[in-house]
């Protein structure tokens, strides 16, 4: 059985991070105190076509052999409220304290394996035969980039 969309139907977004707020009233209701308020967003990691591995000349393996993964991502905006009674001693000092981090794209890249083969590309000096070499083995580095900031405010 074989499922059709129905023509101009809206096709599913793909969002960058899913916003949640965290349900705090219930310890307000049994405790009798202030409960910060906390809203945040989970991120969606989306991940990118590898990168095309490159043909060098006299290498007979590409470069990389394993190519790294891109993985992009968006840390959500996150803000903090919660209230500061008696900051100065005195009941007319009640402020509240926030911490608010804004929205921050990063990315992520896997490690990538480059390896080389034990044999030369073919030799006219020794009959077109490849000759024997020490082969290559190595990892490229995993990255992480990104700029994540943040703001604390009292008022």
């Amino acid at each position: 059985m074989t499922c059709m969309a129905a023509a101009g139907a809206a096709t599913p977004a793909v969002a960058d991070s899913v916003p949640v707020g965290v349900p705090l009233d219930a310890v307000k209701t049994t405790l009798g105190v202030d409960t910060p308020r906390v809203a945040t967003a989970v991120p969606v990691p989306v991940v990118g076509a590898p990168e095309v591995p490159v043909h060098h000349t006299g290498d007979l393996l590409p470069s990389p052999l394993l190519p790294s993964m891109p993985i992009t991502t968006q840390l959500g905006s996150t803000l903090v409220g919660t209230p500061v009674p008696n900051l100065l001693g005195d009941p007319k000092t009640d402020g509240e304290g926030s911490l608010e981090s804004p929205a921050t794209d990063v990315l992520a890249r896997t490690p990538g394996a480059v390896v080389g083969a034990p044999l030369t590309m073919p030799d006219g000096s020794n009959y077109g035969m490849p000759n024997l070499t020490t082969p290559k083995l190595g990892l490229t580095a995993p990255e992480l980039i990104g700029a994540p900031s943040a703001l604390l405010g009292l008022r």
